[in-house]
């Protein structure tokens, strides 16, 4: 996301209207669920679904918050610009003043008379023609200048405008987000009212606790910065699932992807979603340890491939950063920084 751009409105409406209409999809979907579910598979059916949703929503919200950003950034180019531009109109209105007010003092002399006394004729004239066009000069830069602070002005707030709309949309998400996170209470307390056999046979092939997971071997990176962004997610470990968050001390999915690059030195973009298109998509059977491993087919969950079949990722809230068998769900891409 050059600094001098003009605030397009499509990037908004790819921004915010895309997270709003997660928005108005996932809300629907969480009035249909029911506030208790006694059957254990619509139990597990319920936890598994709110966490999807939960991880859409924290997307959503992502976006929106990056978007607004980005908008806040253009926002102060565009009023940056203005002054100079401002500071310009100034100086050239002393300076038109200047000659106007010179050109008022001679003009009580007409202009024969004042070439008669002139000690030197050709002087004169010489110095009358280059006034004349001096002040054409100026008076049509200062109409130029003028039209760049109505379209200055214009770009400000069109700019306020999107900023406006955009915190509407990132609060409406954030509104949502506290919807998602009563369901996951709702889903948590259900299934930890399941019994103890019950909760050991739910096994989540996308989201149970792995003790004893295998080392992840020695495979390596297929470059220094995925090196570096391996060990970087490595000492993640174990730290929270926060939402919206991108370290250090709590992250979410894309979060922990963008903070371990940056301790590499490479800027990933803020969602699961754009992290996608970071670099070059490699097929899952040549994934290296520092790929992006993307999930479900709308990209809503990241993880980072180890090696030895298993990726690093912030799985949900209430569970840490933590290594996971890479098929826990369905892979969409795999993508090389």
């Amino acid at each position: 996301m050059g600094s001098h751009r003009r605030l397009a409105p499509s990037g908004f409406d790819r921004g915010a209207g895309a997270a709003v209409s997660i928005l108005s999809v996932t809300a629907a979907a969480l009035g249909a669920v029911p506030a208790t579910a006694t059957p254990h598979d619509d139990t597990r059916a319920t936890v598994d679904r709110l966490y999807e949703q939960a991880e859409k929503a924290t997307e959503a919200y992502n976006e929106a918050d990056e978007r607004a950003d980005e908008l806040r950034a253009e926002v102060g180019i565009a009023r940056d610009r203005i002054a100079r531009r401002q500071e310009r109109v100034n100086s050239m209105r002393e300076s038109l003043g200047s000659l106007a007010g010179a050109q008022y003092r001679s003009g009580g002399i007409d202009p024969s008379l004042a070439l008669l006394l002139s000690d030197d004729p050709d002087d004169y004239l010489d110095h009358a023609s280059r006034l004349d066009r001096l002040t054409a000069h100026q008076a049509g830069e200062l109409k130029a200048l003028q039209g760049a602070m109505r379209e200055l002005a214009q770009d400000r707030e069109e700019a306020a405008d999107k900023l406006r709309e955009l915190e509407t949309s990132r609060k409406a998400v954030a509104a949502h987000k506290k919807t998602v996170e009563r369901k996951l209470a709702t889903a948590r307390r259900l299934f930890n009212s399941l019994p103890d056999a019950e909760r050991d046979a739910y096994g989540r092939a996308s989201r149970s606790g792995r003790p004893g997971m295998p080392d992840p071997g020695g495979a390596t990176a297929a470059s220094a910065r995925g090196s570096a962004a391996v060990a970087a997610a490595r000492s993640a470990l174990g730290k929270p699932y926060v939402w919206g968050a991108n370290g250090p001390s709590g992250f979410d999915c894309s979060g922990l992807m963008q903070w371990s690059y940056a301790q590499a030195g490479i800027s990933l973009p803020r969602t699961s979603q754009a992290q996608r298109y970071a670099g070059r998509q490699v097929p899952l059977s040549e994934a290296r340890p520092g790929d992006l491993v993307v999930y479900r087919g709308d990209a809503s969950h990241v993880g980072m491939y180890m090696g030895n079949g298993q990726v690093i990722h912030a799985p949900y809230p209430g569970a840490p950063v933590r290594y996971d068998p890479v098929g826990m769900m369905p892979v969409s891409s795999v993508t090389r920084v």
